[in-house]
């Protein structure tokens, strides 16, 4: 069952933009956190599990169950005609609950950390006699695969204001390349594509900290203002890397081959990152908050050494979130939560000696089931690069879908039958 859940993660959609490094990170946001653009390293939340900053799962008095699903469609411009594609996979699965209410609370979870899908197609030149007859070749590069991760993580109070947390997460799964190339069948009779066939598998931890301060009853009122941060620790991530180059016929069909790296044992360099974090708000009533993450991929290593030409990137993202009246006992919509956000991401890499930048606007509401139960919907609409700087454009659409259940009796000793 382990096998078949962890099967479904670390799958996007089609994205040429995540070729790079280890993939598309996914980001620790569920899906009531990505209808703010990912809100949530600071804010406190009684309902749902924090993924984003463990210091805060504090604030959780009952068993939480949480699942999500990521649904994305794709549109990639270039030169040519765009190109669509889709996808949707469950996005993940943990559990909260007190180990001391108010004191200590524990949480684990499986859910993708990274994901790559892509496959670019083009022409390149090639001597044909090794003399001066040159002719084309095509040229296919693929990737698909990406890293899962399983992460226990504790966050204790210190006082009634300041809490910290720490969390320890084992990646694991495989990242797979292919590089074909394919001569015209006007210059040999008989189509053979040599294919370079390569497979990465990472297992190994990753271990963060997280801090969290909050102000209440501010002015006299019912306002809180919070302050969070997270560190993510440097690591070098045990893999096993392995190759070979295969002779592939018109239909795919692998005539033979030949292993060349037999998973030969070496490292990744996942660099540190740190994430804070700022909020205010008015109970369960609103709040706005802000993000800032910064990501020092400048020190990032392949298995072979390589830095891969990759920088540092940064993440901003600012959202909210407006419950008209949380003990309405009538009007189911005054009880729903609405929220919105937006985000701009710098990515770790150049091309075409420029930065990519993504730019993303959400929305996404909660329905309330029972007294503490919900169902969360977020929907992010973005660009990532431009035809104009990177020959390349993408435009998205994704799809979050999360149900939360909350449990007060799992821990509270029954005193009648």
């Amino acid at each position: 069952m382990f096998l078949l859940v962890a099967g479904a993660f670390a799958q996007t959609a089609n994205s040429p933009f995540s070729f790079r490094g280890i993939g598309d990170y996914y980001g620790n946001a569920l899906a009531h956190n990505q209808g703010m653009a990912g809100v949530g390293v600071s804010n406190p939340q009684y309902f749902y599990l924090n993924n984003q900053n463990p210091a805060l799962l504090v604030f959780n008095r009952f068993t939480v169950f949480e699942g999500g699903f990521i649904g994305q469609q794709n549109t990639i411009k270039g030169n040519g005609p765009s190109e669509k594609s889709g996808n949707g996979n469950l996005n993940y699965l943990m559990m909260g609950f007190p180990v001391k209410r108010g004191k200590w609370t524990t949480s684990i979870g499986l859910a993708p950390f990274s994901g790559v899908n892509y496959r670019t197609n083009y022409k390149d030149s090639i001597n044909l006699d090794g003399g001066g007859t040159f002719g084309s070749v095509n040229v296919e590069e693929s990737g698909k695969g990406g890293i899962n991760q399983v992460f226990w993580a504790n966050g204790v109070a210190l006082s009634e204001s300041f809490s910290v947390g720490v969390r320890a997460t084992y990646l694991f799964s495989s990242i797979i390349n292919q590089y074909t190339n394919t001569l015209p069948a006007t210059v040999t009779p008989v189509v053979y594509s040599p294919t370079i066939y390569e497979r990465t598998y990472i297992k190994d931890f990753n271990f963060s900290l997280g801090a969290s301060f909050h102000e209440d009853s501010l002015f006299n009122k019912n306002y809180r203002f919070n302050v969070g941060a997270v560190y993510n620790f440097k690591s070098e991530l045990n893999t096993e890397y392995y190759t070979r180059i295969e002779r592939r016929n018109s239909l795919g069909g692998v005539a033979d081959s030949t292993t060349l790296t037999n998973n030969e044992p070496g490292t990744i360099m996942l660099p540190q990152s740190f994430t804070v974090g700022l909020s205010f708000g008015k109970g369960e009533k609103w709040m706005i908050g802000a993000d800032y993450s910064y990501l020092k991929n400048s020190l990032f290593r392949d298995y072979f050494g390589n830095s891969q030409n990759a920088t540092d990137s940064w993440r901003i993202a600012l959202g909210g979130e407006f419950t008209p009246d949380p003990m309405a006992l009538s009007g189911y919509l005054k009880r729903m939560t609405y929220r919105t956000g937006v985000s701009l991401e710098k990515y770790p890499y150049f091309i075409n000696g420029k930065p990519v930048d993504d730019f993303g606007i959400n929305f996404g509401f909660t329905m309330p089931v029972s007294r503490i139960s919900s169902l969360d919907f977020a929907f992010k609409v973005g660009r990532r690069g431009t035809v104009q700087d990177h020959t390349i454009e993408e435009n998205y659409f994704k799809l979050y879908f999360g149900v939360t259940i909350n449990d007060q009796f799992w821990f509270i000793k029954r005193r009648f039958d």
